[in-house]
């Protein structure tokens, strides 16, 4: 279903960057060996597919040109020491002529299928994405690409912005500044606007933390050694997943709210992220219930949440430091029995809300706590994890054709998650991405709404 048109790269303009390198702190060590973040932008386009190709894909090729002269990291390689030595730090690293995988496609499928919030096949998905690009290998260290781009057309349709960055290179915040500054350049055909928002992005490396960190970071229980023959992960085909989109309006949040104030009087404050995540949180256990599946052999689960440090640590860095800059809140463990049953969303909300507020108590409580928290947030216990933020604006992406239609984080796939942004209809709506097996999909979204029904009675 899908025919590949084109393959090149695209460079910064020639000598505004040259070699620079950026070291890597361990926030962005933690993700070394984790999976790469795919995303895929959806946009509505009547034009011809000679339009497509002499109007559409040159724009974006040189207004990525000149965004990436700006986030260097973007266009070069992460340069990667294997263990046993690990004396030489990991870094990214740019020389003139290094440059971004760029993929022009054709697909047949049905664009208007894969923009909707119905359930849908996970792997229908995957070729709009494009793979990192594989590892090679240097002297003695590992050269990993840090970005690349695929950019397909759907005949009469519209087309898709199909992204893939190594996690080392940037967190959400990282990844959306870059994607703002990409789409105004594409947008007015100038940086001039871009530069005139203020929003360069900042490479210092302020944050300060203990040494042994660093080694720590690199040495996570859990993960995947990194040796010479180490190669990037990817997803794979054919999978019985399907995903869905699930839209919590703001009407139905503030239901929600009012229906924790009545059960929780004390509480001053009350976010609708919370509540979308313990929500969900509480559905899904019971789907999981529902069709007869366990969690594990004592049944134990758990909530994962990043929490984004950047105004948060002491003292506080730019918001447009370059990097990752996030840290896991973490909830205690709780059985999936409880979260199924009557009270399960209250105790989901209790349990979450409690771990958000004990983390962020301690401003610098993501680098005291570091050894623990690294070792728990990767450690093989069954649960949910949430990615995005309804702060981040995906839906306001315009390059010049408009904002897009559907937005997916494809990388959702690799393990049990959930994505949590505004919606494209109202920023004060929920769009809940979920992924899961078609039968406790189904079993899912019944749930959902038999639940709301009756909480908001």
């Amino acid at each position: 279903m899908l025919t590949v048109l084109e393959n090149c790269r695209v460079s910064p303009p020639p000598g505004t960057v040259g070699e620079r390198f950026l070291r890597l702190p361990f926030f962005d060590m933690i993700w070394l060996s984790y999976f790469p973040v795919h995303q895929v932008f959806f946009y509505d386009s009547i034009h011809s597919k000679e339009y497509f190709l002499e109007t559409i894909v040159p724009n974006l090729k040189n207004s990525l040109s000149i965004t990436l002269q700006h986030f260097f990291p973007f266009a070069g390689n992460l340069i990667l020491f294997p263990n046993p030595s690990f004396e030489k730090k990991p870094e990214i690293r740019h020389v003139e002529g290094d440059s971004v995988a760029f993929t022009i496609a054709e697909c047949l499928l049905d664009f208007n299928d894969l923009i909707g919030n119905h359930t849908r096949k996970c792997d229908m998905f995957y070729p709009l994405v494009p793979l990192l690009g594989r590892a090679k290998q240097g002297s003695d260290y590992l050269i990993i690409p840090t970005f690349s781009v695929q950019v397909t057309l759907f005949p009469n349709s519209g087309f898709s912005i199909g992204i893939t960055n190594h996690h080392s290179l940037c967190d959400a915040s990282t990844r959306y500044n870059f994607l703002k500054a990409w789409s105004s350049i594409a947008k007015h055909g100038t940086d001039e606007f871009f530069l005139a928002s203020g929003s360069l992005p900042f490479y210092e490396r302020v944050i300060k933390y203990p040494s042994s960190l660093d080694e720590i970071s690199l040495n996570i229980p859990g993960l995947p050694v990194i040796n010479m023959e180490y190669q990037p992960p990817h997803l794979v085909s054919p999978t019985d997943k399907v995903r869905a989109t699930i839209v919590l309006t703001q009407g139905r949040i503030n239901g929600l709210k009012n229906w924790l104030s009545t059960q929780l009087p004390n509480l001053e404050y009350i976010s609708s992220f919370s509540v979308a995540c313990a929500y969900m949180w509480h559905c899904i256990a019971k789907s999981y219930v529902h069709i007869g599946e366990r969690k594990g052999e004592d049944d134990l689960e758990r909530f994962t949440c990043m929490v984004d440090w950047r105004t948060r640590l002491k003292p506080p860095v730019p918001q447009t430091y370059f990097g990752n800059c996030i840290g896991p809140s973490l909830t205690s463990k709780i059985k999936s029995t409880i979260l199924a049953g009557n009270n399960g969303f209250l105790i989901a909300f209790e349990l979450f809300t409690k771990a958000l507020s004990d983390t962020l108590k301690k401003k610098n409580g993501v680098i005291e706590d570091a050894e623990m928290l690294l070792k728990s947030a990767f450690m093989p216990v069954p649960g949910l994890y949430v990615s995005g933020s309804p702060k981040i604006k995906f839906y306001d992406l315009d390059f010049g054709w408009g904002k897009p239609k559907r937005h997916e984080t494809i990388s959702l796939d690799y393990h049990s998650s959930i994505s949590v942004n505004a919606s494209k209809e109202s920023d004060a709506d929920i769009e809940i991405g979920v992924f899961l097996p078609a039968k406790q999909m189904d079993a899912l979204l019944s749930i959902f709404s038999e639940e709301l029904d009756g909480t908001l009675q």
